[in-house]
């Protein structure tokens, strides 16, 4: 039962910690333009 002291803090930490990265990367960004990369591949860039 005493592990429950470190788990649950450990936890909640964990959670709150990939939240601010998920908005960080939503600030920044990242999540914009999903489409270009896929299609970058395909486009024939021979001069």
């Amino acid at each position: 039962m005493d592990i429950l002291f470190l788990l649950i803090p450990v936890s909640v930490i964990l959670a709150l910690s990939f939240v601010v990265v998920f908005y960080w990367a939503l600030k920044e960004g990242q999540f914009e333009d999903l489409d270009r990369p896929g299609r970058a591949i395909l486009d024939d860039d021979d001069g």
